[in-house]
């Protein structure tokens, strides 16, 4: 099956399959598995403490493999002040750099006069046509069932996709609820050029910072164990449900605000479990693939799983 598509073309890698930002966890290793498995690998920017450890770590992914990966900038509401951090990509010569959770203009601007690729998060056809408009090189787009933010529209990746793919000329990147050869397949029948996978990415031996708990959970879970938090700030999110986002949604119904909510929703609430597996005083991203997760493979076998996946379907309808 020839797998060139705009987006393989566009980021020079060999199967049209990207891994998500995921705050706290996406770092080196990861990152390099993925892109020698023949997708494109990311780490998380905004997690780290200063630029120079943005630096390294990009350092340290050059240091184990020789292809394309990206560097993703999460510059959400609340988030910390990210220019300093975009420089220091610049500094490293990435060439990709993918935005979520924010108005990207600002970064566009800073990234004028380099080579550097951006592609964009986004969960409506409004926000692509204004991503394409403000000088995308493709959007990625998430429908409901994907983990981590949101849209606030509620609307599923069947009919999100083919919906974004008519709106912009750009190339569509599908995310939300892919966790398997079918799903690569579906959406290049919606017309996207590409996934990106976050949840399944977290179940695999690579992504060494994840809990052995929070493997666990998205392993043995149910696509029905996962539930939206932050509604109410105007920021749904959707996380592995237990009691610590029990605790959340009761104050979000009681109306606390952002105030009262940020010690239950903060990046250390969110560390709690996803680095110690102490669910009962923290909370962990996931979609809900996780009900299709069966297994913990290497990033290599999981792409090469999918890509076998996908080229039987692909043979079965020919």
């Amino acid at each position: 099956m020839n797998w060139t598509t705009r987006v393989t073309e566009l980021l020079n890698i060999k199967y049209p399959i990207i891994q998500g930002g995921l705050a706290h966890l996406a770092y080196a290793e990861l990152a390099a598995a993925v892109s020698n498995a023949g997708g494109l690998g990311q780490i998380t920017a905004m997690s780290l403490d200063h630029p120079d450890d943005l630096k390294e770590e990009i350092r340290k992914v050059k240091r184990l493999t020789d292809k394309p990966f990206g560097v993703n900038f999460a510059i959400g509401q609340h988030g910390r002040p990210y220019e300093e951090f975009v420089e220091a990509a610049i500094d490293e010569e990435v060439s990709v750099v993918t935005i979520t959770g924010g108005n990207p203009a600002p970064l566009f601007r800073q990234l004028e006069g380099t080579n550097i690729i951006k592609m964009v998060l986004v969960a409506s056809k409004r926000q692509a046509v204004k991503a394409e408009q403000l000088g995308a090189d493709a959007v990625m787009a998430v429908g409901h069932e994907g983990g981590g933010h949101l849209g606030k529209d509620d609307i599923g990746t069947f009919v999100l996709i083919p919906g974004v793919v008519d709106a912009v000329s750009i190339p569509v990147i599908a995310s939300g609820g892919i966790g398997d050869g079918r799903g690569l397949m579906a959406a290049l029948s919606f017309g996207a050029e590409g996934i990106e996978m976050g949840t399944r990415f977290i179940a695999t031996e690579e992504c060494i910072h994840a809990s052995e708990e929070y493997k666990r959970d998205l392993l043995e879970g149910s696509e029905n164990d996962t539930v939206v938090i932050k509604r109410s700030l105007g920021a749904p999110a959707r996380a592995i449900s237990n009691t610590w986002t029990d605790k959340i949604l009761k104050a979000e119904q009681a109306g606390a605000g952002y105030e009262g909510l940020k010690g239950y929703i903060s990046g250390e609430a969110n560390k709690r479990y996803i680095y110690n597996g102490t669910k009962e005083e923290g909370f962990g991203w996931a979609g809900q693939v996780i009900g299709l997760i069966n297994d913990i493979p290497t990033v290599d076998q999981l792409i090469k799983r999918m890509v076998s996946e996908a080229e039987r379907i692909r043979l079965k309808w020919n």
